[in-house]
């Protein structure tokens, strides 16, 4: 499976089997993780075999079972943009090596002694590891794409097709209450700006980390040869 086709099959998981993760996954994953640790500045966490975190009742008002890995997506403050659109390639990876996964903003108990917190970081969310009961279900698009992207070149041409994949690998990104506030701006030549858009819950404060996750998409479906971020 490709990225494209992980962007494409997978949806949020909340309750999950036993069967234990292969080691080699966990390799993959790790190795992930610690690359984009070391790429992005950011304090991404691999925890397994604990099920602490999603044992309590506000997990099982979420719906969530069976929880024993997660990903404690972890940050600088203000980095939550670089966070989402790094933990999103680990999310995506885990689809491609057959896993499930579902990002997880409020239905957890925390658990400090499980991953690290520095004095200038914060734990944004967790997302949830291992291999679901079910595949989940794709959340139907309240727009098109143009609600999305606004076109800045002063000729008003027709927006080039890598731009237009991009924007619907896009509208495919997880977002807080699947709010999807986000904009994406071509301007002249083949420079792309991304920017939040306003509400009044602001995805409960995940509009940031939303912003990264489609992004990642958008440079999976544009090709990032195609085009330069502003």
């Amino acid at each position: 499976m490709t990225i494209q086709e992980a962007i494409t099959a997978r949806h949020s998981v909340r309750q999950y089997t036993d069967k234990p993760i292969e080691p080699e996954k966990i390799e993959q994953i790790a190795a992930l993780i610690e690359n984009c640790n070391s790429e992005g500045g950011v304090h991404i966490q691999l925890v397994t075999n604990e099920p602490s975190a999603f044992s309590g009742g506000i997990a099982k008002y979420g719906n969530f079972s069976g929880i024993k890995n997660y990903i404690a997506m972890v940050c600088k403050k203000n980095d939550d943009t670089k966070l989402g659109y790094y933990g999103e390639q680990i999310v995506l990876l885990a689809q491609t090596l057959g896993l499930n996964t579902c990002w997880v903003g409020l239905n957890f108990s925390k658990q400090p002694d499980k991953y690290k917190v520095g004095k200038d970081e914060k734990l944004i969310c967790l997302v949830s590891l291992g291999y679901g009961t079910n595949q989940g279900v794709p959340h139907p698009q309240k727009k098109g794409y143009e609600a999305y992207c606004d076109d800045l070149r002063s000729n008003k041409q027709a927006l080039p097709d890598w731009f237009v994949n991009g924007m619907k690998s896009a509208l495919l990104a997880p977002t807080a209450v699947n709010q999807q506030k986000f904009k994406f701006l071509l301007h002249d030549g083949n420079k792309v700006e991304a920017t939040t858009t306003f509400s009044l819950f602001n995805g409960f404060g995940y509009s940031k980390l939303d912003l990264g996750i489609a992004k990642y998409h958008f440079e999976i479906g544009a090709g990032k040869e195609n085009f330069q971020w502003i």
